[in-house]
């Protein structure tokens, strides 16, 4: 199977809306990704790119810079869903996000699931295709299979 969405967050430091925080800051880093840092978010998922676009659920975690050269951060992640087919399931994430430039590809592991999602394995690929001061999109592909 395979599922894409939009991540849609509200950076770090981007002000009272910010949908990304610091739970712990060891370090200073505009990416948060400063070697001991803990940072936590809640960020919409949507079906399109556009913020207008209909939110399908949410993006729900944790990341900790675990890198001594502070250049990627350890992410710990649920995808909630709240519309659709798939609502009331979730898909439960982990891997390394790097600091890399507007349109780098990374990927991280898919662990688990709830609900329509129970037994899934496979992996996510990631990549920001779209940036402000205060925002950040990125597409996720899921690529899942059940056990």
């Amino acid at each position: 199977m395979h599922l894409r969405f939009y991540n849609h967050e509200r950076i770090l430091d981007s002000g009272p809306s910010a949908t990304v925080v610091y739970a712990v800051q060891r370090r200073d880093s505009n990416s948060g990704a400063g070697f001991g840092n803990v940072i936590v978010y809640d960020n919409l998922l949507r079906s399109g790119v556009e913020t207008d676009s209909p939110i399908v659920g949410r993006n729900q975690g944790m990341g900790v810079g675990s890198s001594l050269a502070e250049n990627s951060g350890l992410t710990n992640f649920q995808l909630v869903f709240t519309a659709g087919k798939y609502t009331g399931s979730s898909l439960a994430l982990q891997g390394l996000f790097p600091v890399a430039p507007l349109g780098t590809v990374f990927e991280r592991a898919i662990t688990g699931g709830t609900g329509k999602f129970r037994l899934a394995r496979g992996y996510l690929l990631t990549t920001e295709v779209r940036a402000t001061n205060t925002t950040l999109t990125g597409q996720l592909d899921a690529y899942i299979t059940f056990r």
